[in-house]
Parts: C-alpha cells; structure tokens; sequence
C-alpha cells in the first residue's frame, strides 16, 4: 500500500540519488555500534563563529581582507623603523587600531549572542530510550543526543532532531507537525509511522536497521529503507516519515522516533546559511576613486622625494651641520663616519616613504566603518518606517543585508514572480467545467447553506443549477460525473481537515490545513458542495458525501513533481471498486486523457479553459479512470519495487506514475481566482513612471499571465504584444528575427520618444530552453530590451535565474528581483537586489533575500523613498570623506615644500591622527543617516525624480574632480593666509600648526553645513560640537608637557589676528563652493534642486504650480 503522503508540490523524493554503498546504516535504539566509526555529527549546534582561542587570529584574518587595512598595515610598520618616523609609534598605529578593535567589538558581542543561543539551544532536555529498556524515557541534554537514540516527543514540544516516525499516539501513526520554525508555514503538515513499527514496543526494534540517504539540504525529501529484526523485506521510508529538527509537535500527545541526523548534519542546519554577500554598486565604483586618490598620493610622494633630492645636492656642503642629517659623526672615533646620513639615492627613497607616513590619510581609513555605521542608522529608519508594515501578516520591513542599503536607489529592472507577490496567492474557487458544461455564471451564485452539520472555515459561493444536479440528479450521467467531479476534488490532495467547534452546538468548523492553498480551495469547494473531508489517516480518508459518512481507502497516492505537473491518488471505494483520480495543469492532463472516449466534451473544456484563463484565473484538469484488480495488483508491485530502491527511487517511482496515469476519462476543470494584492496597479504604475521596467516572471498559463498583466497595468491595449511560443529552435529563431524586424521598424517610424508605440514581449517556457541552449540568447536580449514590459509564462525557477542573468551580463543596469516561493530563491540570489515576500509560501525566499517585506506595493515607498535617501546621502558621504581628507593633506604638503622637504609638520602628531577619526567623523554619519534632499511626500508624487539615482547623478567622476578642485582652492586658503600673515613674525611652528588643525576642521564643517538640506537638533550638535571638540582637544593636547607644542594654542589665542585669519579662511575657502551651488541651483537646476523649491512653495501656500516642469518628465 502506497503511504508516502507529503507536500504536494515538492517531489517525494530527494533530489540526490544514491546506492547501498552510500546509505547511511542507523541501528535503531544501539548508538555504540551506529556511532562506533565516530564518523556521525553529535547534536550539539555550534551557530557561533569563534572561540576564546580564534576570535583574535581570526577576526583579524577576516578584517585584513580589506585592502585599505593592509595599506594602512604597512604604514604603521614603516613608521616604527628610525630612519622613517615621522610620528610617534604609538600614535601611527592608534587609527588603524581604532578601526579595528571597533569592529572587533562589534563582532565579539555579535558571536557571544550566537555562543549565548547555542547554550540555551544544546542544554534544552529531550526524552531518551535508556539502553536495554522498554518504556523508560529519562531526560536527556539535546546536545548528548546521538545518531541511533531513540526519543520520544509530547505535543507542543520541538523536535531535538531529525528522527524517522517509530509511533504516535494515533491508532493509525499520523503525526501533526508545524514547521513555522524551518521553513515558515505555518499550516499543519502530516507525517505517519510505519504499520510495522506502529504497535511494537520501542525496547523490542533494537536490532532493526535504517538505511537512508547522507545528509543533505533537501527538507522536502528523504530516501530510506526500513528492515526489521528476523525479516528479510525492506520497508520503503519517505518525506512523509520523518519530522525535522527545529519543528513543533502539534494536536498529537505523544510521538517516537529515532534519530538518523543530529547537530550539524540536520536539514535544519545544514539549511542555516545566511544569503550570498552582495557589494553595492557605490562601493565598487569607490575602488575606482580610491585608485585615483592612490595615483595623486604617490605623485604627491614622489614630487616631493624628487625635490629633496635637489635640495640635498644643492646643500650636499653644508649637510655636516645640517638639522635633520649630520652627515658627520664628530663624537666617533672614526672622523669620517656618516652618523644619519645614508646618500642622496637613500635619502630620496626614505623622503618618498615618510611622505607616505605623512600623506596616509589621503586614503580615509575612517569611510569604510563610517559605512557600516551609516548603513546601520539607515536600516532601523526603514525597519521602523509604518508605510512598509503589513498589518494583514503583522510583518515589519526586514534589512537582512546591511551592504547594499544604497543599491535601493538605483534600480532599472525589476524581476517579479506573479503568484503571492503580485496576488494574494489566497485562492478561491470560482468555478467549474464538468463534462463539458460550463458553470461559471456568477448571477446563478449564492453562499453555501449555513444550516448544514459541516462547514468549511474558508467561504465559497456555490452554483444554485450544481448544487441541485448533485442532490437531486444523481441518476443521470451528468450528476454521476459531477459526483464523481467532486470527489476526486475532496480525495486527490495532501490537506489535512481540523475539526473545530462552530458558532453553533449541532455545527461543526472545518479548517483545511495544507502547504498548497490551491488545494485548500479545492478541498473547501468539494466540501462546499456537500464532499466534506473530515478525517485523514495514513491509510483512508472518511468522506461526509451528501450527509452520509462513506471511508475511502487509500490504497496509493503520487505526488505532484514538476516533470508531471500533475498528481494522482488510487482509492478504494466501500463497495471494493478501485479508481484512479488525477489532476493536473491542462497541458500536461490532455496528454494523457483518452480523447477518442468523449471528444466533445474535451473541446467544450478547452473552450471553457481558454475562458477562464482569459478572465485571469489559475485552472486545474480533473480526470479519472476505474482500475481493474489486475491492473491494481500491477501497479502496486511496481510501485513497493520502486519504493523500496535506494538506486534511482525517484525515477522510478515517476515511471510508475506515468504508466498508471493514461488513458483517463476527462471529469472536468476548475477555475481558482488568485485576487492581485492591494494596490498593485498603482504600485506598477509608480515603478514605470520612474523608469524602472517592470518584468514578471509566472509559471501560470499565458492567458492566465496576461489576464493578470491587463489587470495590474502592466498591460495596456496601447501596447504592441510580441508573443513567442515555439516548440522547436528554428521556429524559436524565426520568432525572434520577425520581433527584432517588428521593433526596429516602429522605432523608424517614431523618432519623438513620447510617441513612442509601447511594446510587449510575451514569451513562454518551451522558447526559453531553445533559447538558452543555443546562440538565441543575443537575439532575445535585442527584443527584450527594447520592450517596456516583458512577460514571462511557464518558467522554471532556473530559468527565472536566466532571465536575469541575462540582463545582468549584458547591461550596467541594477536588478531586482521579488518573489515569495522557494521557486523565487535562484532569481532572488542572482538579482543585484533581492527582496523577499512574507506571504503563503513559507519562508525560502525570506530566507534568501537581502530585504523582506509583506506586500508588493511595499516596492514603492522602498525605492522611490528609501532608496532615493539612501543613494544620495551614501553618495555624498563618500565624496565628502574623500574631500575632507584631501583638503588636509594638501595643507601637509604646502608645509612640506617650505621646509626643505623634510617632513615634519607643524601639525601634531595627535591631531594628525585624531583629524578623520573624531575631528571630523561624525557629523558626516549624522548627516549621512537623517538629512533628506526632499520629502516623501514630493518623491511619491513625481517618480521621475528616482532617475537621479538610475543615471548616477549623486556619485560619478565629474563629481569626484570637482570636489578635489575644491580641496586643492580651500587647502590654499587655508594654508597660505596664515602663513603670509605670519611669515615675518617670531610665531612658532606648533601656534601655527595649531592654526590651520582648527582652519581646516572649521572649513570642513561649514562646507557640509552649507550643503545640509534640512536642520534638526541632532545635525546642529553634530557640526557645531565638532568644531568645540577640536577646540578642546587641541587645548588639552598644547597642555601636556611632554608633548611637542606645549602652550602653543593658549599663546596665539589671545590675539585678534587668530580670530581674524580664521574667519579670512573660512570667506575665501568658501567662495568657489558657495559661487557655484548659487549659480547652479539658480541658473542651471537639476530636477531635484526644482523639486526643493516646489516644497518650499507648497510650505508657504498649498498651491499647485503646473507652469513648472521636471526636466525628466520629458524623458521618461
């Protein structure tokens, strides 16, 4: 008898095939001799990533993967060597150290949190058959569990392990289970117990053995043999036999199982890592800059090594006496030693190397965890924000991967699935074509009679005309296949019925649990119409047919798998006749319907299908066929041989599906409306405004795809439809050339952009694999890209993964892809962006996006709002953190080429390396992670505006040039005023030095001051009290005296002249960068600098001001 009941949309077996030399022999209830090779995981988790003993060599390991750290490395060793120190050793090495033990904090308290789970986790107790006995469970730690124990579970607890069912408490051996915690659904599953194993004592299966697959990632298959003590047959185990570690025993008192994967080697955990790591594009072009700011240090380096050495042989008389080089060592006794002084080709390298030391921060050290930390502030702003919470599913926005914040504002393409991103995937049956009649007419449609004993949780409107044909026609033929119609409806499933109590004492409340909402509406339609499932064993089902109770046998059952696309169920009737029930999508069920036997019903289906799709609903055929006991007897022998093979189990169990499933007789098909979600046109239609194309990606019919895109917008009837659906490469490849001709021949006809005639490219699976297969691959990319919308029907989850591996090789463009399902995960991992729906479908895809949301009208406010804000505030951070510290530097350098190119500053040291960890660091997060260059309101209202992130308005190369141009006019202002003023004083180098650390910090900040759009507390602390803590941090370090400069600031601070050159500085450094944002938001305004003002205007007055226009509204 056929039990391998499981999800019905995963195949029963695992994806990996193995023999006897690869199985995995358990020995059920004997853990010394499973466990005697040592070669099985125990069951303690380990989730952490280091111990006491590696967290040092590791964590520095892993953050030296970071070139610039290694820069920054070796510029700390050359400074410790004498003839290259230039600052103190200590303070050298103090920035690099700082980065690193920050992030070292950060992960230390990250991995004790993960050390503190995985206590609680293997310290939790389970109950564990003692050795030699029969019924006595003490409690044992998860973490002693071992491959072999057997262990028993109660109702509501977690499972320790992965264990194969020995017994429960139901008669039958079914076993509730909830796997919310592996995989996120939330429904019911059934798993059963072996009849064999079911009534004997646990004690008394010691000797008995398993043989089962090695560990692996699958959690909806599992292949294994059963062979008990003195029998020589193997009893088949599948999915449907084992419950998984990390799942909850629910509505079951007790079950029993052994243990056949612990600890590490659990799907659960094996399923456990996080999604790929992702760089933002921003960070990348970084590199880009960073290379360039590398090419002017060493120009910088070598310009003044090559006028040191000019210098050197100018004075190469006088060096004996010189300060920085004695060349001669008078207190020796050899006269003629050298005492410091190497030769000019030494002494110029030595120059260039300490100009290193010097110029360092050239490269800013502080950006990379400045990132993280504005990253960080970004991420709680859109967990936080109550325009992405779903209230429907109490779902927060979720920030899985804190790297690619800014990449939201960048997106040209999105990838999305159709059903439970773009739908509800909340399934209602609508209706249904039976033997060729149609019954879809929605004015003959009423709600179910609320007066009968059972009723199904989820409501359906039920046919008046069906439901007197199945009570009072059932003589004739046409109501013995509508019975026969929907009891195929009520037994071809997996769902499990729970019977609840109703508003009523004489009512009872049926609430189907299942992991296919599909056939949750299937299943609530049969019961709707007088089919009440109400009970479901491991071996018969008990059906309430018309208010009388009849059980059915379940003598084998075939599950759906994506190579059948259909899945089938034998019962055995009361009065012992055999049939065969099977359903399935239409193109897979009329190849195997027998259409010579009813032709004319099978066209009036067709038709009725056709309609259906066209209306947007997801259709299903139903057909049946009576087995004969010989054919039955056949089937089972080739279904337990195939059951029982550990070699190939899944194909052959395929092949014995496909051999039985022929030659039906066509009952019917269903019509199941999937409702689109709550503003989906809307949201579709802000994405296209903003220039990002929208393409779905469906494994539904074509007509049921584009229902659906006509319904969202996505479709228009101004739009010309390219449609390829071949069957063979030569028609796929004529297809194409006709598109490529059909488009270039409407973009000759239309030059102006706006007259554009909008195109569509509908294509289906079938072309999509002659398509990948072969050269075709260019040819598509030409049509598809020059389409607004393309729409993909019959995909396969890899192809979905092609589609946008397509785009991503092929273009600059940013991707995205959104789904809910486990079929979404490839396309979601190969997306630049991807972001997961917590929907119906379990968590796979939460699980392997970088963000997570509830709804898919979410992408909008995510995008247009979030991703504008976080592209331009990165962006601009990271031009300014490259401007700060160049502007610094360059001051260094001026100084150096007036002081024989020795290398010393008349900066301190401390201030040097305080300048670009606390001088300056944080008002540029602050700034980073609250201003807004416009309101939410305004990037809502014009979507066009998100075409600044698309063209890369707020990071490119011009930008980079022009901020350096400016660091270049302010470090001269900032150096030369003082020193022109002071040239002929007796000031000494520390009171000047201490001059320009406060010249360039204020500089700094009044710059980031005049670009900050809107002000708040938090901003004017940031600026303002960086400046005051520079101020008495230079105060305190002119206070120790064993510090170089000592007084120095207290002494030029009491004149007016300090005060005055500061504010000279400030003026003139200013004026380019003033001069030009004047003119520019004045005379030649972007598209955002217009929208400001238009919020300005509506700040004052709520007027509209159509007279002005967005200069992309003309592009879009």
């Amino acid at each position: 008898m056929g039990e391998d009941h499981g999800s019905s949309r995963h195949m029963s077996a695992s994806q990996k095939e193995l023999g006897d030399e690869d199985a995995r022999v358990v020995r059920v209830g004997d853990t010394e001799r499973t466990n005697e090779r040592l070669e099985y995981a125990g069951n303690a988790v380990r989730t952490a990533k280091y111990s006491p003993f590696t967290f040092l060599p590791r964590n520095l390991f892993e953050q030296f993967h970071r070139l610039a750290y290694v820069y920054f490395l070796v510029i700390a060793v050359l400074n410790q060597l004498p003839q290259l120190a230039v600052f103190g050793r200590g303070a050298s090495v103090m920035p690099l150290a700082f980065v690193l033990i920050v992030t070292a904090v950060k992960d230390a308290y990250e991995d004790w949190r993960r050390h503190r789970s995985d206590r609680a986790e293997n310290n939790r107790f389970a109950a564990v058959l003692s050795p030699g006995a029969a019924t006595q469970f003490p409690p044992t730690k998860w973490k002693h569990v071992r491959v072999g124990d057997v262990v028993r579970v109660t109702a509501d607890e977690s499972l320790p392990a992965d264990m194969v069912l020995l017994a429960t408490s139901d008669p039958t051996g079914v076993a509730y289970v909830q796997t919310l915690n592996l995989d996120g659904e939330s429904n019911l599953k059934t798993r059963y117990a072996k009849q064999e194993t079911l009534t004997t004592p646990p004690g008394q299966l010691t000797g008995a053995v398993i043989r089962c697959e090695r560990p692996n990632r699958n959690i909806y298959g599992f292949q294994a043999n059963l062979e008990l003590e003195g029998e020589n047959r193997r009893i088949p185990l599948g999915p449907s036999n084992i419950v998984l570690r990390g799942c909850e025993l629910k509505n079951t008192t007790w079950a029993i199982g052994v243990v056949v994967y612990a600890g590490r080697e659990t799907k659960a955990m094996l399923n456990n890592a996080g999604a790929p790591t992702k760089r933002s594009r921003l960070e990348r072009q970084m590199n880009r800059e960073t290379l360039f700011l590398s090419a002017i240090l060493i120009v910088l380096c070598t310009v003044v090594a090559a006028l040191s050495g000019v210098w050197l042989r100018t004075h190469e008389t006088e060096l004996e006496l010189a300060q920085f080089f004695h060349k001669k060592d008078y207190l020796s006794d050899d006269k003629n030693s050298n005492y410091n002084y190497y030769g000019i080709a030494a002494q110029i390298v030595f120059a260039f190397l300490m100009a290193v030391i010097v110029f360092q921060i050239m490269i800013p050290i502080s950006l990379y965890i400045s990132m993280e930390l504005v990253r960080l502030g970004q991420a709680y702003f859109m967990i936080r924000d109550t325009k992405l919470y779903d209230a429907s599913s109490d779902s927060r926005f979720q920030c899985r991967s804190l790297n690619i914040n800014e990449d939201l504002g960048e997106v040209k393409c999105v990838f999305s699935d159709k059903t439970g991103t773009l739908t509800q995937n909340k399934m209602e049956f609508r209706c249904a074509s039976i033997e060729g009649v149609d019954y879809s007419d929605i004015t003959r449609q009423q709600p179910a009679a609320s007066d009968r004993i059972w009723v199904p949780k989820m409501p359906v409107s039920v046919d008046g005309e069906l439901v007197e044909l199945l009570t009072d026609g059932g003589e004739t033929e046409q109501g013995r296949y509508a019975r026969e119609f929907f009891l195929a409806l009520a037994t071809c499933n997996t769902i499990v019925p729970m019977i609840l109590d109703g508003p009523e004492p004489e009512n009872k409340v049926i609430n189907y649990q299942g992991e296919s909402p599909d056939e949750q509406a299937l299943v609530s339609a049969a019961a709707a119409y007088g089919f009440v499932l109400v009970e479901r064993t491991s071996g018969h089902i008990v059906i309430d047919v018309l208010g009388e109770k009849q059980r059915f046998d379940v003598l084998g059952l075939h599950e759906f798998d994506s190579d059948r696309k259909r899945m089938s169920v034998i019962i055995g009737y009361p009065d012992k006749t055999v049939k065969l029930f099977v359903k399935g999508a239409d193109n897979s069920m009329f190849g195997v319907i027998d259409k010579t036997m009813n032709s004319d019903v099978v066209r009036a289906t067709e038709k009725h299908l056709h309609s259906y799709s066209s209306l947007g609903l997801r259709t299903l055929v139903i057909g049946m066929r009576e087995l004969s006991q010989a054919e039955f007897e056949e089937w089972q022998m080739a279904y337990e041989k195939a059951s029982t093979a550990l070699l190939g189990r899944g194909g052959l169990l395929r092949s014995v599906a496909a051999n039985i499933e022929r030659n039906l007789r066509l009952l019917g098909a269903s019509g199941i409306e999937d409702k689109l979600q709550d503003g989906v046109p809307e949201a579709i239609e802000k994405l296209r405004q903003a220039g990002i194309k929208v393409w779905v990606l469906t494994g539904d019919k074509q007509e049921t795809a584009i229902s659906i895109g006509y319904s969202c917008k996505l479709l228009t009837n101004e739009m010309t439809q390219i449609v390829i659906n071949s069957n063979s490469r030569d028609l796929c490849e004529k297809s194409l050339d006709d598109a490529i001709s059909m488009v270039n021949k409407l973009q000759s006809l239309s030059t102006d952009s706006q007259a554009r005639v909008p195109l569509a490219l509908i294509i289906d699976g079938n072309s999509l694999v002659y398509i990948f297969d072969s050269y075709l691959e260019d040819k598509l990319f030409e049509v598809a890209i020059a389409c607004d919308v393309v729409l993909c029907c019959r995909v396969a989850p890899l192809q979905k993964a092609g589609i946008v591996d397509l785009i991503k090789k092929r273009t600059s463009d940013m991707t995205l892809a959104i789904g809910d399902g486990a079929n979404d995960v490839s396309m979601i991992q190969m997306a630049d962006v991807g972001i997961g729906i917590s929907g119906q479908e379990g968590r796979q895809a939460v699980m392997a996006s970088d963000f997570a949301m509830g709804q898919f009208r979410f992408l909008v406010p995510l995008l247009l709002v979030h991703g504008h804000w976080n592209y331009q505030r990165m962006g601009y951070m990271i031009l300014y953190n490259f401007y700060r510290n160049a502007t610094f530097v360059f001051v260094l350098f001026w100084y150096v080429l007036y002081t024989g190119f020795t290398l010393t500053t008349a900066i301190t040291e401390w201030s040097s390396v305080l300048y670009s960890v606390i001088y300056t660091a944080v008002p540029t997060i602050i700034v980073a992670i609250v201003d807004k260059d416009l309101g939410r309101r305004t990037l809502l209202k014009y979507p066009q505006l998100y075409g600044a992130g698309q063209r890369e308005e707020g990071y490119n190369l011009r930008l980079f040039i022009i901020i350096m141009m400016d660091s270049i006019w302010q470090s001269l202002a900032i150096f030369f005023i003082p020193y022109l003023a002071y040239r002929k004083s007796t000031i000494d180098g520390a009171s000047l030095g201490d001059l320009w650390t406060l010249a360039v910090v204020i500089l700094v900040n009044i710059h980031l001051a005049m670009d900050v759009i809107r002000w708040n507390w938090i901003t004017h602390v940031a600026i303002w009290g960086s400046i005051v803590a520079t101020l008495i941090c230079v105060m305190i370090i002119d206070s120790i005296p064993i510090l170089p400069g000592f007084w120095a600031i207290y002494k030029v601070m009491g004149t007016g002249l300090f005060w005055a050159l500061l504010l000279a500085v400030i003026v003139v450094g200013m004026i380019p960068h003033f001069a030009a944002k004047a003119i520019r938001e004045h005379f030649i305004p972007n598209d955002i600098q217009i929208a400001r003002e238009m919020e300005k205007s509506q700040d004052s007055h709520d007027a509209t001001h159509p007279e002005i226009q967005l200069s992309t509204m003309a592009r879009a």
